[in-house]
């Protein structure tokens, strides 16, 4: 038999090494990842490519990619851009832009490797191994192969119900003869149909063969039959004309024909004299049709909203089904809504479930937290006799409502794993997406996707490898088999690089996740830091100044042999602004923070010897400076009045209980730290009469230089400089010690400019701030004078 060779290149990696510290890998990360998850599994052998290394250093932080933002602007502009065209928007071509690069690019329709890869048969034995790898990677690509279109739409076979409001696009039970569509065409010519006739013609032609059918669009008379339907719209009844309707979904009639104009016309103009049953039916072939059609959507709404009463369950769910499908959310039906959910929510089937919460995701429709945490009640008891689709929508709106549901994610990790290997690609980013979202680790579940993952990765989207990319980072896991997850999907960006035109949030966010876990392939870093790239970014839809101020500062600082585009000293000064403006105003006035840096300067001896600050803007959280000799002696070094003072002096503060629930272990409600301030008042507050605000990573004067990244040989002989990090819980994994990956990267980088870092985790500070004054100072004291730091340090 013939032999086959093949070859592949692999892309040049930075990867980083990491100082021995106590955040360190290796060892000590399996450590930590047994401390964090008890009884977890061993790692495996190592296998894929072998990568290049350079070598940079350590960190992790609470951050989102501004393309994934929870935000309701940000979502609403990226929910399910992958699905087809909705309803209620107007159509645009999914042409891409094929944007300069030297890159290697493959269709997302390209041929599976097996199929490439194999010789041409010579034998009777050959033949039949390839005809049955052929049909294993038919069956492999037909599991892949989301439909936007038929997926949704299987709840509806749970109910005889849907049958009358749902038009059914399969293929006809009884086909016609081919010949019956030539004579119905030639009798088109022949004479004046009445409407009836009309109707049966549309009938009859639906049920032909799919080829004669697909033929019907270039013949001139079924364009006369058309026309002679557009002409005779108003004679025809109402039942008739959905029947005509219903037929031009088997035709495949395309959704700009002048038929379908005039039936969406006709139909708005009859709407109000409709059943709530035969709208519904309409509005669902029109999404068979793939036809915009925001005002008739807009009448069915209205109609809905005055008839709520009488909706029936199918009713309800397929209306959901639509508002899902037409992208928008009637804001005068909410409520309405959580209260059908909650009246009909024993009794919905599991995939009705699914299709509500697909719905209500899709519109980008709120939902109140008891409704969703009903709902994940009943699903965390019923999870294993429920489908995987409509699984992965019930955690698409867990996902959007940032419900912490801990008997579904427990149930979840005991149920998806063995379901990872007959799951598609994109319900596989779902459900690792929902578990970086809400920062839930869960290594069975990881370790089960990344093993999945890459003999399935040739059928990810550029969506999809971000993502798979940003949650294995944000929740700094990297698998058993870390250097064929990661190179299989590293190869998969270079393949799809030339989408990254379009959306180049998604190559953002896919290199982010890659900085979180110490990795840099550099011809991608340098393609997303050229100046015609960041140009797109800043006429993105998206905020993106902020992901790209971390990768270019990260690519800085962890690889200093990188010689790729970087961005110019003008972006960098304006993203730090951007940054200082931001901490300024909810970063430093945190009251855990304000409570820190006011009792430092009490231990310390002022203010001058301590700073509330952002060493590293371009990581977006605060760091209480300290400088020490190495006697342990403290440096004097901050002359300038703390922003977190100027702001808060005279302000009222007083930790309350309620406050103090939040703070430990209550979720957060997204109030500013001024609202927060205004509710309390820390006692015992003492500040300098400094007079300026220093503005760190701010505007700077031409020519100066910025204190964000101090230089190791600029510090004073023997000086040991302190980072304090007063994290809160949203800097770690749910329900653990485990950082989550920006701020893993922040760490781990401040050591490799030679910062000590010194931690004061949330479970030890957020206790003591209700205790004694003296106890809190000794806590501080004993964190700054620890005699094993500055032995360390020195």
């Amino acid at each position: 038999m013939a032999t086959v060779l093949m070859c592949r290149r692999v892309p040049r990696l930075s990867r980083v090494t990491a100082f021995s510290t106590t955040a360190e890998r290796g060892s000590s990360k399996s450590k930590k990842e047994k401390q964090d998850k008890p009884g977890a599994a061993k790692t495996g052998s190592e296998s894929g490519a072998t990568i290049q290394l350079l070598k940079p250093q350590d960190y992790r932080v609470l951050y989102n990619p501004a393309a994934y933002a929870k935000g309701r602007a940000g979502s609403q502009q990226h929910v399910d851009r992958d699905s087809s065209q909705a309803l209620g928007d107007t159509f645009t071509g999914p042409g891409t832009a094929q944007a300069p690069q030297t890159f290697p690019t493959a269709s997302s329709q390209a041929l599976s490797p097996v199929r490439n890869a194999l010789p041409k048969p010579s034998t009777l034995l050959e033949q039949t191994i390839l005809a049955t790898l052929y049909k294993e990677e038919a069956e492999k690509e037909k599991r892949e192969m989301h439909d936007s279109k038929e997926d949704p739409r299987v709840f509806q076979k749970g109910r005889p119900e849907y049958r009358s409001l749902s038009c059914d696009s399969a293929e006809p039970a009884q086909t016609l003869p081919a010949e019956e569509g030539d004579s119905i065409l030639q009798g088109v010519a022949g004479c004046e149909a009445s409407p009836g006739i009309l109707t049966d013609y549309f009938l009859k032609l639906s049920r032909l063969p799919a080829e004669r059918r697909t033929a019907l669009a270039s013949d001139p008379r079924f364009s006369a039959l058309c026309h002679r339907a557009v002409t005779a719209i108003r004679l025809i009844s109402t039942p008739d004309l959905i029947q005509i309707l219903k037929a031009c979904v088997p035709l495949a009639v395309p959704a700009s024909h002048p038929l379908l104009n005039a039936c969406e016309a006709e139909f708005c103009r009859r709407a109000w004299d409709m059943g709530l049953e035969q709208l519904l039916l309409v509005a669902d072939c029109w999404r068979c049709l793939d036809r915009s059609v925001p005002s008739y959507l807009g009448i069915l709404f209205s109609y809905a909203n005055l008839h709520w009463k009488d909706l029936t369950l199918p009713q309800f769910v397929q209306l959901l089904y639509i508002v899902g499908e037409g992208r928008r959310s009637p804001a005068d039906l909410a409520q309405k809504v959580e209260s059908t959910i909650l009246k009909h929510l024993d009794a919905f089937t599991l995939e009705e479930l699914g299709a509500i919460c697909l719905g209500l995701f899709k519109s980008v429709s709120g939902i109140s937290d008891h409704v969703m945490r009903r709902i994940a009640d009943r699903v965390s008891l019923q999870m294993e006799d429920m489908s995987t689709y409509a699984l992965v929508n019930v955690l698409k709106m867990l996902r959007y409502t940032r419900m912490d549901h801990l008997p579904l994610m427990r149930e979840l990790g005991r149920v998806i794993p063995a379901r990872i290997p007959a799951t598609n690609i994109q319900g596989i980013m779902h459900i690792t997406l929902t578990y970086s979202s809400l920062h839930f680790f869960d290594e069975d579940v990881l370790a089960a996707v990344a093993t999945s993952l890459p003999s399935k990765v040739s059928y990810c989207r550029s969506k999809d490898a971000a993502k798979f990319l940003w949650s294995f980072g944000c929740l700094d896991y990297e698998p058993p088999n870390e250097e064929e997850f990661y190179s299989s999907l590293i190869k998969q960006l270079h393949a799809k690089l030339h989408e990254f035109s379009k959306f180049p949030e998604h190559l953002l966010t896919a290199l982010l996740g890659l900085a979180f876990v110490k990795r840099f392939p550099e011809e991608l870093i340098d393609f997303a830091l050229r100046k015609e790239f960041v140009q797109k970014t800043r006429v993105s839809k998206y905020e993106l100044n902020k992901d790209l101020f971390t990768l270019g500062k990260s690519v800085e600082i962890e690889c200093p042999t990188y010689q790729g585009s970087r961005l110019t000293p003008q972006l960098y000064q304006e993203f730090a602004e951007m940054a200082s403006s931001f901490a300024e105003r909810e970063i430093y006035v945190r009251p855990e923070i304000v409570e820190a840096t006011s009792l430092l300067e009490s231990v310390l001896g002022g203010p001058e010897y301590v700073k509330n600050h952002m060493i590293l803007p371009h990581t977006r959280s605060s760091d209480l400076e300290v400088r020490l000799a190495t006697d342990g002696r403290p440096i004097p070094f901050n002359f300038k009045e703390p922003v977190a003072a100027k702001k808060l002096k005279d302000m009222e503060v007083s930790l309350t209980d309620d406050l103090m629930s939040q703070l430990i272990q209550g979720r957060a409600h997204h109030r500013s730290p001024t609202e927060v301030g205004n509710e309390a008042r820390i006692p015992g507050q003492e500040r300098g009469d400094g007079t300026e605000t220093p503005r760190l990573g701010g505007a700077l004067p031409a020519g100066a230089k910025s204190q964000a990244e101090p230089k190791p040989g600029c510090w004073q002989p023997g000086e040991v400089r302190l980072a304090l990090q007063v994290s809160n819980r949203n800097h770690f994994c749910y329900g653990s010690k485990r950082l989550l990956g920006l701020h893993c990267l922040k760490r781990r980088q401040l050591r490799l400019l030679g910062y000590e870092v010194v931690e004061i985790p949330f479970w030890e500070w957020f206790p003591l701030l209700k205790r004694t004054r003296s106890e809190k100072l000794s806590y501080l004291h004993y964190k700054v004078f620890c005699p094993a730091l500055l032995t360390r340090a020195g």
